[in-house]
């Protein structure tokens, strides 16, 4: 779901609250050592993103916040901020090369550059995260 986020809008809050969860508390951030990525640079999207990506000349960068049922993909053009929001049962992420991660939803997909250990790290914890809090597997039962 790729909505505009610019304004206060309780609906849209609601909508993000519904799909994701609400906003882990600070104890929870804490005991998760943060829940922000770091500055994300954006290499490639889908076309949706990509169309209001190419609407300003600045570089084109991202970050993610993690929260208890999914993440948000946040990202600004001409002063306007938009998020991507992925629920964890939607949530794709493939390491195609050395240097880059590709965060599916649907038919978004955000494809952002990988150099250091921080970013790694970042996407090490969601993957882990997103595995501990999985619902049980048939398979597993």
């Amino acid at each position: 779901m790729l909505l505009n986020v610019s304004y206060n809008n309780k609906q849209i809050t609601h909508k993000i609250n519904a799909e994701v969860g609400s906003p882990f508390t600070l104890k929870e951030r804490w005991n998760l050592k943060g829940i922000g990525s770091p500055k994300l640079f954006v290499i490639k999207t889908s076309v949706d993103i990509n169309n209001l990506l190419i609407l300003d000349n600045n570089t084109n960068t991202c970050n993610i916040e993690l929260r208890p049922k999914g993440i948000i993909i946040r990202f600004r053009s001409l002063l306007e901020t938009y998020a991507l929001v992925i629920p964890f049962y939607k949530l794709v992420i493939y390491k195609g090369d050395l240097v880059a991660y590709t965060v599916f939803r649907d038919q978004y997909f955000i494809k952002v550059k990988s150099d250091t250990k921080a970013i790694q790290k970042f996407f090490t914890k969601i993957l882990t995260y997103k595995a501990d809090n999985a619902p049980t597997s048939i398979s597993d039962l």
